[in-house]
């Protein structure tokens, strides 16, 4: 075989392979009503210019423990043009302690300090911090003061937080967690997208969708 012969066969071999990977990242794409949905109507966020991605969540439930670590990890690399919100969900009035709780913690600022040690508490040690004084006698062990605890638990503030979660979760439609809202535009899930590491890998895909200048589909 020819130098120039054996030349033609390597470009040929170098872009087979590259159309390939071609396809692969264009098969690779996020569908619409297959992993992701979108949102109608969308909804307005309150991101101040920034892309908004909205966990939709609750303490109680052991598949939001699972995207726990992947989803802090995840944002911790995300763009200065990318923000964060976490929106704890009550199916029933059992599940509104917990949404309370974690309203209540991110009052004080104690939210990101305890998050993964709720979700242990919870699902590792099988503590009912459903139940009001379980849930107070916890945070107090864990460096809250008990009272502010108490006072902003019960407080307009935490209460018109939880009226606002509940309508988030009716105008996002959401009939599961953990969900993921991006822009008020898209919604995904680890149902939707396989799995956890996939729904995060779909948001990444929706977060450059959302773009200015974007096509939005």
């Amino acid at each position: 075989m020819s130098l120039i012969q054996k030349l033609t066969r390597r470009s040929f071999l170098v872009l087979s392979l590259a159309g390939l990977a071609a396809f692969g990242a264009q098969a690779a794409a996020p569908v619409a009503g297959k992993d992701y949905q979108v949102l109608n109507p969308a909804q307005p966020t309150s991101g101040a210019g920034k892309i908004e991605v909205m966990e939709f969540f609750s303490y109680g439930c052991p598949h939001c423990k699972d995207l726990e670590p992947l989803l802090e990890n995840w944002s911790k690399k995300l763009p200065k043009d990318v923000a964060v919100k976490r929106v704890p969900v009550a199916f029933g009035a059992s599940w509104v302690p917990l949404q309370k709780m974690y309203l209540t913690l991110e009052a004080l600022g104690q939210s990101e300090r305890l998050n993964a040690q709720v979700f242990a508490a919870v699902h590792n040690e099988n503590l009912r911090l459903n139940d009001e004084k379980i849930q107070l006698d916890w945070v107090a062990a864990h460096g809250v003061d008990r009272k502010k605890y108490q006072e902003m638990y019960n407080s307009f503030t935490v209460q018109s937080s939880a009226m606002r979660a509940q309508q988030l979760t009716r105008d996002y439609k959401i009939e599961g967690v953990p969900s993921l809202a991006v822009a008020g535009r898209y919604l995904t899930s680890a149902s939707l997208a396989g799995n956890h590491e996939n729904s995060l890998a779909v948001v990444d895909e929706l977060i450059a969708k959302s773009r200015p200048g974007q096509g939005k589909k």
